[in-house]
């Protein structure tokens, strides 16, 4: 089967390609987004693969069937950038990735806590300078601090761990309690408490109608004077505005994200030589206790070849007619 990939980038040609050792599929690589306007290039194609930034809106589908192609592959776990139920209505069968390696998205969640608690970003960049200074790099100890969470999925249970390894102690809120954490010691509350109570606050949540925005002005009003609030899950889960008056006003001492509610005009590109018009970032990025990276919490060798491995053998499930657990639904959705 010949397949078009979108947002295609070095290490998704060199993964997905080792993938297709086995399977011998005919794989044509483009770096653009897939839209409306870019969804011809797929000409030919049987299948689509596309990444969490990919327009698969309903203008987008329809222009996708009209090339008669039955088969969106999604190389990521989430779906909310798909209208799943107008591609249920045009007969294209939508698959993902539901789990890679939820290590390394909760490992990137604990890395951005420790770079913002010990300021070794700081550190990194005065010692290439000559500068050994340690005035301003006073951190905090991560023992018996309390860690707020919010969803306790597979990421938000192996990062619930980690953090007790610290010796913090975890409070989550999760419509559906995880017994092995409760018997570890986790505590669930509901989220207003979960707000108040964490002095490190990490969403590991799906982006739907009840989550979107579920950091705003009220939540953050409820968090204690200087927390500290991390975000590896989905940027629309942040309003943006609201968090920045929290950080200008001193009630958010850090903010550490890995993703970005207007991320598709910034990240997986290099703009060092352009200018950002995007007021929002550049105004996060001139805080100094705010840490950004670019939707890297995937990028391990693990996690890259689980994707590829599961996304080929998806593909190949489509072309055999096989039935899969990694379809998403109209009802998953609902």
């Amino acid at each position: 089967m010949k397949i078009a990939v979108f947002s295609s980038k070095a290490y998704d040609k060199e993964y997905l390609n080792q993938a297709n050792g086995s399977w011998g599929h005919e794989i044509e690589y483009f770096e653009v987004p897939l839209n409306r306007k870019t969804a011809k290039l797929a000409t030919g194609a049987g299948a689509v693969c596309a990444f969490v930034n990919d327009k698969l809106n309903r203008d987008t589908l329809a222009a996708l069937r009209e090339l008669n192609i039955g088969l969106v592959a999604l190389r990521c776990a989430g779906f909310n950038n798909v209208d799943i139920e107008a591609a249920g209505e045009m007969g294209i069968r939508i698959m993902r990735v539901p789990a890679y390696s939820p290590h390394a998205v909760a490992e990137h969640a604990v890395a951005l806590i420790l770079t913002l608690s010990r300021k070794t970003h700081k550190a990194y960049n005065r010692v290439r300078d000559a500068n050994f200074s340690l005035e301003n790099l006073v951190g905090f100890d991560l023992e018996k601090k309390t860690v707020g969470l919010i969803g306790t999925g597979k990421i938000g249970q192996i990062f619930a761990g980690i953090m007790m390894g610290f010796g913090c102690r975890i409070v989550a809120h999760d419509l559906y309690p995880n017994d092995e954490l409760k018997n570890m010691g986790v505590e669930y509350l509901s989220a207003e408490e979960v707000f108040s109570r964490a002095d490190i606050l990490s969403l590991h949540c799906p982006l739907t109608p009840d989550t979107a925005q579920i950091v705003n002005s009220k939540t953050l009003g409820m968090m204690k004077q200087g927390a500290m609030l991390i975000n590896t899950s989905r940027g629309k889960l942040i309003n943006t505005e609201d968090v920045i008056t929290a950080l200008r006003e001193k009630k958010l001492g850090y903010l550490g994200i890995d993703v970005y509610a207007e991320e598709e005009k910034l990240f997986f590109r290099d703009l060092s030589e352009h200018i950002i018009d995007d007021e929002k970032i550049t105004q996060l990025m001139t805080f100094p206790n705010v840490l950004i990276t670019a939707h890297q919490g995937f990028l391990t060798r693990e996690a890259l070849t689980e994707i590829a491995g599961t996304t080929m053998q998806n593909i190949s499930d489509f072309a055999g007619g096989k039935i899969s657990s990694n379809d998403v639904t109209t009802e998953m959705v609902a």
